[in-house]
């Protein structure tokens, strides 16, 4: 295994710390884990936002907080859920008098220690609540998962929502935005290559050289099959045919997210991106908007994702509301 890290051991405080001493003026770090905070607090009568798991997917969900969108993310160790205690710290530091609404990916473990925290931040008096994202078309009800995973999507349900709650919105009214998001958006993953966990110090699984994955989830999970390696068309033609079979895009412009793993370069997702283009457009889905880039990776696992989200005014005006956070800048 080659990394560059010190220490198998220091590899998430190590990372954390150096996110937030590259945008001091944005970001800080709490005393008690790995949780990252605005620098700035919200004014008290907005809604904040925390999310979270475990760490290897950067910039999620970290290099998120900021003007706009997240409030708080909290980092457990390399693809482990955060402890319900770490979740709880994320939440007590940002509360405002509105409410937290904590973004939540569909993992089991995010799952119900994020649902424990929201325990624990009631019994102190904060009002808090939480939405699930489950954006991922591949599969469902994994080893995983009840139901599908949360993928790059989540992305999106920061924005939209972080923009809903800076207009002051209420916290029952930021959860049904946040809501909308995840009932209009779909993604769907592959890979070519495995990434290494460092603790782990091997690959999650194999792949021959003429060999892919489809339909992996961000944890090097299975996906739907392997097959031989296609080409770059081919590729993106399958995982578009199973995101348009799950919801009627036709007719409808979209937010698109063309996503990397981790180690694909920005040269095959804009090959990736020219195809998806033509590919909507002859299908009659009109593109609003194109992010391509690492939003939301699994270490170096070489692959991509492709995300729709099907807008309309309410959600077009959120997505274009400002947000100033490293990873992220409208």
């Amino acid at each position: 295994m080659k990394k560059i890290i010190n220490s198998v051991d220091s590899v998430e405080e190590q990372m954390i710390q150096g996110l937030v001493k590259s945008a001091p003026k944005k970001l800080r770090k709490l005393d008690c884990g790995t949780i990252v905070v605005r620098a700035d607090k919200k004014a008290a009568n907005k809604v904040a936002l925390v999310s979270g798991g475990g760490s290897g997917h950067e910039p999620a969900h970290g290099g998120f907080v900021g003007e706009g969108m997240l409030d708080a993310a909290v980092a457990g160790a390399v693809f482990t859920s955060p402890t319900p205690d770490q979740i709880f710290e994320g939440i007590k530091a940002v509360a405002t008098d509105q409410g937290v609404l904590c973004v939540v990916k569909n993992y089991t473990g995010d799952v119900m220690n994020f649902e424990m925290a929201i325990e624990m931040a009631a019994d102190e008096g904060i009002k808090a609540d939480h939405v699930v994202v489950n954006d991922d078309v591949a599969v469902k009800d994994s080893l995983y998962t009840t139901g599908r995973r949360g993928v790059a999507g989540t992305i999106l349900v920061h924005k939209i929502a972080g923009a809903k709650a800076e207009e002051g919105a209420a916290l029952e009214e930021v959860k049904a935005v946040a809501e909308k998001v995840i009932a209009n958006v779909r993604t769907m993953g592959m890979a070519i290559e495995p990434c290494t966990v460092p603790a782990a110090g091997k690959p999650g699984f194999e792949l021959a050289d003429d060999e892919m994955e489809i339909g992996i989830g961000i944890h090097g999970e299975p996906g739907t099959h392997r097959e031989k390696l296609a080409a770059a068309d081919k590729i993106a033609e399958a995982l578009l045919e199973k995101i348009l079979a799950d919801i009627d895009y036709k007719g409808h412009e979209v937010a698109v997210i063309i996503n990397g793993m981790g180690a694909t370069p920005l040269m095959e997702l804009y090959i990736v991106n020219n195809f998806v283009q033509d590919y909507l457009a002859a299908h009659d889905v009109k593109v609003y908007d194109t992010m391509v880039g690492n939003y939301m990776t699994s270490i170096e696992m070489a692959g991509f994702s492709i995300t729709l989200l099907r807008l309309d005014d309410e959600l077009k005006k959120l997505y274009d509301a400002k947000a100033d956070t490293p990873a992220l800048k409208r």
